[in-house]
């Protein structure tokens, strides 16, 4: 369908078409006839399926039409995302949008000046789009005011409620006018989802692009089995060899991508880490790097990789499978985007081939195995001998969570004491009993008893003999002398000094 024949304003219409825009997605060709109504809607869709013009297209139509102003701190419309990349993705489509009328937009989130969103609030805005956090922080010091707002839109539900921002969630939504329009958009629908969609909206239309819980057609979604070692050196021989445009390698936590990065750079590979560990301008700088082409890898986190919209992509690693399946629809909705078809490499260890099943379970489909390539072990060797120079990280030290713990129950570095397996043999203080005793402070072993037994420790008694008590004995207290340093009974008895 046209977007000329959904009822848009000329003035929406006309930065569509410098966009190059004349065609509706799916999603847009649903939703905009009953936004443009007024009506609340409850929309299931995937990333990269237009959603951000499907609700930012009628808002803008309907603030134009209101005539109203924004109050000051106040705002007319308000977005919520749960990333700080997802809000500036939408505050930016919503300017472009927005051209040839004279809507503000603004932007709120963490990692930027709280003093500059205090301006920007100020004087009111029509457009805001902020994350949960730093909203409320503005609400709880008066600086955001909401009893103006006439439309709502909550983006990416799922992934606040994955984050964590439900208490947020509903300390914003306390403060909203009963009467407004509200969207709620997600890209899976499990029950609790949909009970706090309830809680939102009233009587909405509900929009379902796909089924719930799939995948991008246009995703070719591929798995090869390898153990946990042999990982970064898979990863480095298909970016070697295979044609890529854009890529992005997903891990499960922040130091894990630090050191994927680390690695490749190594290998000569040039890649860019982004994840909730990195500042702002970090953060900006590797997506900047990433969208221009100047860097084809990107390593991220799920939460950071929320709202890298990046044409282009054509390729999604799987470094590590995620722990809850819905994860693997977002991952891989960031390729075969805008019609284009995408490739998703998920690699898999033993001890993953769990989250496997849910994944396969939660899409119905069946991911292709493919084996690992010729002369990977060769090629593997030979990678792991190229990077010896690279300093270890922190999971590398530590273990793999940071805090891993041997099976004798000893840190990593830290050493055995007593039989090994920290074992006791029931007798004695729990020392260990052999031919020498070890030393902690690394001097000579110490020498044993000729029966045998060890030797006795400094303080042990000879048999036969009361131990010796060596504590220092304790003072009698006795009260402050008040005659010029002689306590009663003459000088210096009681063994009192004098002051």
């Amino acid at each position: 369908m046209q977007f000329n024949e959904l009822g848009l304003s000329e003035t929406v219409l006309a930065a569509l078409a410098a966009k190059g825009y004349s065609e509706a997605t799916p999603i847009q060709a649903k939703s905009i006839p009953s936004l443009l109504e007024g009506r609340d809607l409850l929309g299931i869709a995937q990333t990269g399926t237009g959603k951000t013009a499907a609700f930012m297209l009628p808002s803008i139509d309907r603030l134009v039409a209101s005539g109203k102003r924004a109050q000051p701190r106040g705002c007319r419309m308000l977005v919520l995302a749960p990333t700080r990349e997802l809000a500036s993705q939408i505050a930016d489509q919503a300017r472009h949008y927005s051209k040839g009328t004279r809507l503000s937009v603004a932007t709120i989130f963490g990692g930027t000046s709280i003093h500059k969103n205090k301006n920007d609030l100020a004087k009111g805005v029509d457009i805001l789009v902020a994350t949960p956090g730093r909203l409320v922080d503005l609400m709880d010091q008066c600086y955001a005011i909401l009893m103006g707002l006439e439309i709502f839109v909550l983006d990416e539900a799922d992934q606040m409620m994955d984050l964590g921002f439900i208490h947020a969630l509903k300390r914003i939504v306390r403060e909203l006018p009963a009467k407004r329009q509200s969207l709620f958009f997600s890209a899976t629908m499990p029950k609790t989802i949909r009970e706090l969609a309830g809680q939102f909206i009233k009587e909405p239309v509900e929009v379902k692009v796909t089924p719930e819980a799939t995948t991008a057609e246009r995703v070719e979604q591929r798995v090869t089995f390898v153990q946990q070692q042999e990982k970064q050196a898979l990863l480095t021989m298909m970016l070697k060899e295979i044609e890529i445009d854009r890529a992005l390698v997903f891990t499960r936590t922040k130091h894990g991508a630090d050191r994927v990065v680390r690695l490749l750079a190594g290998n000569g590979i040039a890649a860019n880490a982004i994840h909730g560990n990195k500042s702002q301008p970090q953060r900006e700088r590797a997506l900047g790097e990433f969208r221009a082409g100047k860097v084809k890898i990107l390593v991220a986190t799920d939460i950071a990789a929320r709202g890298i919209d990046v044409s282009g992509v054509s390729h999604v690693f799987n470094f590590e499978l995620p722990n809850v399946a819905d994860q693997y629809v977002h991952r891989i909705g960031r390729t075969a985007r805008a019609g284009n078809d995408g490739v998703a490499i998920s690699f898999c260890a033993d001890d993953e081939r769990p989250y496997l099943r849910d994944i396969e379970r939660l899409i119905r489909q069946k991911l292709t195995v493919v084996p690992l390539p010729e002369g990977f072990v060769a090629a593997a060797e030979k990678i792991k001998s190229s990077r010896v120079n690279v300093a270890p990280s922190r999971d590398e030290q530590n273990g793999r969570n940071g805090r891993a713990m041997q099976r004798d129950g000893r840190r990593p570095g830290q050493p055995q004491r007593g039989r090994p397996g920290g074992q006791r043999d029931g007798k004695g203080d729990g020392r260990a009993r052999g031919d020498q005793q070890p030393r902690r402070d690394g001097q000579a072993p110490r020498p044993e008893a000729a029966s045998g037994e060890p030797r006795p420790r400094r303080f042990d008694a000879p048999q036969g003999e009361q131990p010796r008590n060596y504590a220092r004995p304790k003072r009698k207290w006795q009260p402050r002398p008040t005659n010029g340093g002689q306590r009663q009974g003459g000088q210096g008895q009681g063994g009192g000094r004098g002051r």
